[in-house]
């Protein structure tokens, strides 16, 4: 049975690593790229009516989401990502090559018109076979044109009728029309170098005929394009950007390969903690974390999930967050076995006293992710879903898959006289016969008094909350323009560049950036902001002169007012909602005291981040709101535990004085001290890892993580658990003084 055991063991190791081995290069190469790890870009629709008295509803939203799959399918973009939005629509193009086309192909309305020199209109697209166009030459001149078919014959014969009536005056002119807009004249564009109108043929004869030529002096490439926009269909409705962002391919790819250079470099330092700190289970959470790793991505591919920047972090991430839970139980079976337990009991009992602080820890964070889903933009829900399922996935493999693996060996008997492998010294460990001395496991801060200086810590936290204040009062947030509307332009170069440089590249183009500011390591990148909102044909130009000019695409964003006001709004209800959500949770699963001094400490966290951000002129992005609600739901983490801890010996104790709740909060403080510790610093090696070797585009979202981290370690033991013992001890008092009172009235009853 012994042996039997111990082979399951490295059998399912075995089996684990075999099939990590085999699958793990199909499962990523199936998940499909978002457009910031491989290029491409992303637009935003206000979705209005093509003309008056037309209405958009469902139909005509379906109908345009067709016709834009159709376009994306003519720039051969294989899976595009088009979205209705309320009345939006969101269109996400990963991996197209030529994004200024992909822009114009996808706006066009593609509306054809065939009208006369008054521009009374005859026919429209609706009369063309749909489908039947096709690109061609003209037999006479051998240039390239555009052939369409239409539907009635007869329709056709009456209109080239009624314009060769107008020869005489010689005005027989059939005039081809893409997207006419109300106000154009024909007879002002033909004085044009470039007029709006494709074509405007003589009509020397009525046309028998449903076969049409449009010629209009294109190069091949041009008809093509005409042809395969005309098959595409017309929009139903008029699309006005309010939101686009683009990314190079390049900068994608290297977003891409520094950011997995990152979490290698995060993940592997984890993977010695626990190894040299939690011996034999810290080699059983390398292989369960090996396999979380896995299981988000097998998830992610059956989910049919995009890959995003924002995702591969919260992946990142989540590696720490997810050695929480093999911490916790860890902790719990150091403090069994230093009790004098023998390892099958204390393994048992380790397991089934840190489920329930597992599991409500994970619940809270995953509130936070679920409000990030829901309020979040396309790349923030990317960072909200792998965070969903990271939590998810840690939780089956740290509590499941972890607790199966370790079993078989402690079952096996095979550890029983070998403590020292739970990273427990021989030292700590109690005799049995002195546990009947001891309820609790001693630990390496036995002799720490956490609530010695409480008064001093609340001194500093006021004070960093009233210079906080201060310096948003003075200095406000460096807010980006996802919360202000304008123009982000990043710039990216193989040699180091200068602001002066940049803004005289801007200068030539007639643009002026209202702040241009360098990054990277050695400012190969420049970041642009503009007050106003580019169109698309300034963009384009841009971008054509840019690339030209370092030979990298740009990365361009923009965001119209209404849509910054928008996201700033969601942002705002998003950090409410998850709070609220959080402390009503923490309320009912503990008690309300508790999730009063939890929302404190939440805010405290928030709010430090938000001062720091203040005083350091970092850019306040979308990022930022994400990072934000990790750290709410991080944050509540490491507070859970903590009161966790605080219930279990508040039950276990008759408080007879206030004496009694400073013990039990001081204890509880001592015995998660080292988890709360080791947690953070997992977190922070992953964080860590991708502020150095990350991307730039997280840059700030790495910065405000850590900051985060930090303070919720603080709050947690010097905010949260000492507001929890002014209000019981205000409690109990009172209390006191009613019994005092009930007994007083009951010796002294009034006659």
């Amino acid at each position: 049975m012994k042996r039997g055991r111990i082979l399951a063991f490295f059998f399912i190791t075995i089996l684990i690593g075999v099939i990590i081995g085999f699958r793990t290069d199909e499962v990523t190469g199936n998940i499909p790229k978002g457009l910031d790890l491989q290029g491409g870009f992303e637009v935003l629709y206000d979705v209005k009516p093509a003309n008056k008295g037309d209405v958009v509803d469902r139909e005509a939203l379906v109908s345009t989401v067709r016709a834009l799959e159709n376009r994306a399918n003519v720039l051969g973009v294989s899976e595009p990502n088009i979205q209705i939005e309320g009345e939006r629509i969101r269109v996400q193009l990963a991996g197209v090559e030529d994004q200024n086309k992909a822009r114009e192909i996808l706006s066009t309305e593609a509306k054809l018109t065939f009208r006369d020199v008054e521009d009374k209109e005859y026919l429209n697209g609706s009369d063309l076979v749909q489908g039947a166009a096709k690109q061609t030459f003209d037999p006479n001149s051998n240039e390239p044109v555009v052939s369409v078919k239409l539907k009635d014959q007869n329709k056709f014969k009456e209109t080239t009728a009624e314009i060769f009536s107008k020869q005489p005056q010689g005005e027989n002119q059939l005039i081809i029309w893409l997207d006419y807009q109300s106000g154009d004249k024909y007879k002002e564009e033909r004085t044009k170098e470039n007029p709006k109108y494709l074509s405007n043929p003589n009509v020397n004869e009525v046309l028998d005929t449903s076969d049409v030529i449009i010629s209009g002096q294109f190069s091949i490439k041009e008809a093509q394009e005409l042809a395969n926009l005309l098959n595409a269909g017309s929009l139903p409705v008029q699309l006005d950007e309010t939101y686009s962002t683009s990314v190079g391919a390049k900068f994608g790819e290297e977003a891409l390969n520094t950011t997995v250079l990152a979490g290698i470099i995060g993940v592997s330092v984890i993977f010695v903690f626990m190894l040299f700190y939690y011996r034999l289970p810290g080699a059983v959470a390398v292989i369960t974390l090996s396999a979380y790793i896995f299981l988000i991505l097998q998830i992610f591919d059956w989910m049919n999930g995009v890959l995003t920047l924002p995702g591969i972090a919260a992946l990142i991430l989540g590696v720490g967050m997810a050695v929480d839970a093999n911490i916790i139980t860890y902790e719990r079976i150091k403090e069994e076995l230093k009790l004098g337990k023998s390892v099958r009991s204390a393994f048992k009992s380790g397991n089934r006293r840190s489920f329930m602080t597992i599991l409500d820890a994970n619940l809270t964070t995953m509130l936070a992710g679920g409000v990030l889903f829901f309020f979040g933009t396309s790349a923030v829900k990317g960072f909200a879903t792998m965070l969903l399922v990271s939590i998810t996935a840690s939780f089956i493999t740290a509590v499941f898959l972890s607790r199966i693996l370790l079993s078989l060996l402690v079952e096996s008997r095979w550890l029983d006289k070998k403590k020292s492998w739970f990273g427990v010294k021989k030292s700590q460990m109690l005799e049995i016969y002195e546990t009947d001395k001891y309820t609790d496991a001693p630990t390496r801060f036995d002799k720490v008094d956490f609530l010695k200086y409480r008064n001093a810590f609340f001194a500093f936290s006021g004070i960093t909350i009233a210079a906080g204040i201060v310096i948003l009062l003075l200095f406000k947030l460096n807010l980006g323009i996802d919360f202000t509307s304008g123009t982000r332009v990043q710039i990216s170069s193989d040699q180091p560049l200068t602001a002066e440089q940049v803004e005289t590249d801007l200068k030539e183009l007639n643009m002026e950036a209202s702040e241009i500011v360098l990054a990277g390591n050695n400012n190969e990148t420049a970041v642009a902001r503009f007050a106003g909102v580019l169109d698309k044909e300034e963009i384009a130009e841009l971008k054509t002169q840019i690339t030209s000019r370092y030979g990298q695409e740009p990365g361009v964003s923009t965001v119209s007012p209404e849509v910054g006001k928008e996201l700033a709004r969601n942002a705002l209800y998003g950090i409410l909602i998850a709070s609220v959500g959080i402390v009503l949770y923490v309320a009912v699963r503990f008690e309300w005291r508790m999730g009063v001094a939890s929302i404190a400490a939440l805010l405290y966290d928030a709010f430090f981040i938000i001062a720091i951000f203040s005083l350091t002129r970092l850019e306040v992005d979308l990022t930022f709101i994400a990072a934000i609600l990790t750290i709410v739901g991080y944050s509540i983490n490491d507070t859970i535990v903590t009161f966790d801890r605080i219930r279990e010996l508040y039950k276990k104790t008759k408080v007879r004085s206030v004496d009694d709740l400073k013990t039990i909060v001081n204890k509880s403080l001592q015995q998660t001290f080292t988890r709360s510790i080791n947690t953070v610093l997992t977190v922070v090696f992953t964080t860590v890892a991708l502020l150095i070797f990350g991307s730039e585009a997280i840059r700030n979202f790495s910065i405000a993580l850590l900051i985060g981290l930090i303070s919720g370690a603080y709050s947690s033991i010097f905010i949260a658990a000492q507001l929890w013992l002014i209000m019981k001890k205000r409690e109990f008092l009172k209390k006191k003084d009613e019994q005092t009172k009930e007994i007083h009235s009951n010796q002294h009853p009034e006659v």
